[in-house]
C-alpha cells in the first residue's frame, strides 16, 4: 500500500514521518524524497533527502525516474520512483512525505494509494512554525504562506485530514488510518478469491 502524507510547508510533515519512523518503522518502508535545495542543519543525505544539483534532477526527470516532482520556492522536490516500486512489489507498505503539488501527481498515477493531508490547527501557527525554523527569510516566509493558503484549500483531493496539534497525537491518528485501510474488502478480496477458487 502506497501512503502518501503532505500538506503545507511548515506543518510538521518531516517531524510527523520522523516520529512515525522512529515508532512504527518495521511496518513500512519510507521512500526518502529527491531535492535540489540546501541542507538544514542536521540534515544528512541519503537520510532525511538526496540533495543533488538542478542538473541532476533534471536528468533523472528526462529519463522518466521519478513518481512525482515540483517545483517549490525555486528548488526542485521528487520521489524516485525504482525505490517504490521494488519496495511494493516486496509486498511491504511505503510512505512517502511529499510536497501537495506531488500529491497530486501521485494521485492520479496510484488510485488506490492512502492520501494523508497534515493539517496545522491554524494559520497563525503554521507562520510561528515557519519563522521558529529560522531558515528563511522575511520574504520566502511570505511565500510559503501564499502557497499554504491555495494547498489547505486542496485537501479536497485526499482521503484523510489530521490536525497536527500534537505530534504523538497526529502519529496515532495517521497509525489508525493505515490500520483501516488494511482492512478494506477492496485491499483482502483477491486473497480470498483465489483462496475459494483452490477448492
Amino acid at each position: 500500500m502506497l501512503i502518501v502524507l503532505s500538506g503545507p510547508s511548515g506543518v510538521g510533515k518531516g517531524t510527523v514521518r520522523q516520529a512515525m519512523v522512529n515508532k512504527y518503522g518495521q511496518q513500512f518502508k519510507y521512500s526518502i524524497s529527491m531535492t535540489t535545495r540546501k541542507p538544514r542543519p542536521g540534515e544528512v543525505d541519503g537520510v532525511d533527502y538526496y540533495f543533488v544539483s538542478k542538473a541532476e534532477f533534471e536528468e533523472e526527470i528526462a529519463n522518466g525516474g521519478m513518481l512525482e516532482y515540483a517545483q517549490y520556492v525555486d528548488n526542485y522536490y521528487g520521489t524516485p520512483l525504482k525505490y517504490v516500486n521494488q519496495t511494493l512489489e516486496s509486498g511491504q507498505d511505503v510512505l512517502l512525505e511529499i510536497e501537495v503539488n506531488g500529491a497530486m501527481q501521485v494521485r492520479s498515477k496510484v488510485s488506490d494509494g492512502v492520501f494523508i493531508f497534515l493539517a496545522p490547527p491554524d494559520l497563525h501557527e503554521l507562520q510561528d512554525r515557519i519563522v521558529k525554523r529560522g531558515t528563511d527569510d522575511t520574504a520566502t516566509i511570505k511565500k510559503r504562506m501564499l502557497q499554504a493558503r491555495q494547498e489547505i484549500n486542496l485537501m479536497t483531493n485526499y482521503d484523510y485530514v489530521v490536525v497536527n496539534d500534537q505530534v504523538d497525537s497526529a502519529v496515532n491518528r495517521i497509525e489508525q488510518i493505515i490500520a483501516s485501510e488494511h482492512l478494506r474488502v477492496a485491499r483482502v478480496l483477491s486473497t480470498y478469491q483465489k483462496m475459494l477458487g483452490d477448492n
